[in-house]
């Protein structure tokens, strides 16, 4: 992985954070955002500027990929690099949980 992918990606936004987890199926991004509330119970509502802005910045660095267009909706989907990056976030959400797990 390039580091240069680590540096920007780990730790992650929740925003970048949900988008990857939400594209492990292909979706589009009004899907996500729904996707979100229902998966956080309305906690976290991602803006359509922050999504869409977070949607090209992920496809240009080849974390998800675009897939193919449904009603005029780009459809994406989260690439292997996309999958390795989710994977270095979980572990260190995990690792952090842990740590405090113990400190208490």
């Amino acid at each position: 992985m390039d580091q240069h992918i680590k540096k920007v990606y780990v730790p992650m936004t929740e925003t970048a954070f949900y988008i990857l987890l939400c594209l492990k199926q292909p979706n589009h991004g009004y899907g996500i955002v729904q996707t979100v509330e229902k998966l956080t119970d309305g906690a976290i509502r991602l803006a359509p500027g922050t999504m869409y802005g977070s949607l090209s910045k992920m496809e240009k660095d080849g974390l998800i990929r675009f897939v193919r267009e449904e009603e005029k909706r780009k459809i994406y989907q989260i690439t292997d690099l996309g999958l390795e990056v989710l994977q270095l976030e979980l572990n260190r959400i995990e690792r952090l949980y842990r740590v405090a797990k113990e400190a208490m």
